[in-house]
């Protein structure tokens, strides 16, 4: 018995048992979602390389469902909706979320900043689906509340709005109206996690609020902005609700095969090629890996600060 329990006549209890009950809560939380991962994630991976690599019966294809895919003629014309959709989106995304979280940051103490951020949050809250919806009510200048301002615009009709050259701004604006939200709201605690020290240090050198932004705010960001950025790629490479809806509310002014992921599902279920469906899906994913493999590197995503 060591002197310091001699003293109380009480022997300590086992500090291992204390230290194991947030370590064993910690492992409860994260089995959930390990099942969920495996559930809905590694087990269609998996179902999803076996008919990659397959034919119809079953045996061994190598690449000839990779090469069918892109042979096929909507292929390049989607990959390159795609990617220009993702240049809009992206951009837009780290510009005007970072702009308005920094904003919204500066507005704290003015008592509005919490209203905004509830405002900015409503949208997240629709179903990708139903927001297409909305947008299509909105982008119809017979119906919608702002039609004078299309009107404004010159475009008298719905076809004139979805026009297809309009497509990647419109699917922009909606992917920003749903999506953005919840990144500011995510961007502005990042913000609150900046040492006051340091702003106030900035402050006091005579840092203006852009200076401060420039080189204070947004580096410390970095790392979130990297994360958005990557969920975001992902998510935007998917793209399939909004042409999906806008092809049958348009009677295929957008195209049933506008993006990758609408042409995989052309193929699974119109083409019944589920083989060749299965290989764009494979393709989307390991872009999407290889990607945040690169911003990862690039970026110290996991660097110790």
């Amino acid at each position: 018995m060591s002197a310091s329990s001699t003293r109380t006549g009480r022997a300590r209890p086992p500090i291992a048992r204390k230290a194991w009950r947030p370590v064993r809560a910690g492992h409860g939380f994260v089995a959930a979602y390990c099942v969920l991962l495996v559930a809905f994630g590694v087990v269609p991976t998996v179902y999803a390389l076996k008919f990659a690599f397959t034919d119809a019966g079953a045996h061994f294809a190598g690449l000839s469902n990779f090469t069918s895919a892109a042979d096929d003629f909507r292929f390049t014309p989607a990959l390159e909706h795609v990617g220009l959709y993702l240049v809009f989106w992206l951009i837009s995304l780290v510009v005007l979320v970072v702009g308005l979280s920094l904003l919204l940051h500066r507005m704290a103490a003015q008592g509005v900043s919490k209203a905004l951020r509830f405002l900015y949050y409503i949208p997240g809250a629709l179903a990708g689906a139903a927001s297409v919806m909305v947008w299509l009510f909105l982008l119809d200048p017979t119906v919608s509340p702002v039609g004078f301002l299309l009107r404004a615009f010159g475009y008298d009709t719905f076809g004139e709005v979805i026009a297809p050259g309009h497509l990647p701004i419109l699917f922009t604006l909606i992917a920003f109206w749903t999506g953005a939200g919840g990144w500011i709201v995510v961007m502005y605690g990042a913000l609150n996690n900046i040492s006051p020290d340091i702003l106030e240090a900035a402050r006091i050198d005579g840092a203006g609020a852009w200076q401060t932004a420039r080189s204070i705010q947004i580096p410390l960001l970095r790392k979130w902005i990297v994360y958005m950025v990557i969920l975001a790629f992902a998510g935007g490479t998917q793209l399939f609700v909004e042409p999906q809806l806008l092809s049958q509310a348009s009677t295929g002014v957008a195209g049933r095969d506008y993006s990758l992921n609408q042409l995989s599902y052309d193929f699974a279920f119109e083409n019944n090629n589920v083989n060749t469906a299965a290989a764009i899906s494979v393709e989307l994913l390991v872009v999407g890996l290889v990607v945040a493999g690169i911003f990862v590197a690039r970026s110290g995503f996991f660097d110790a600060d």
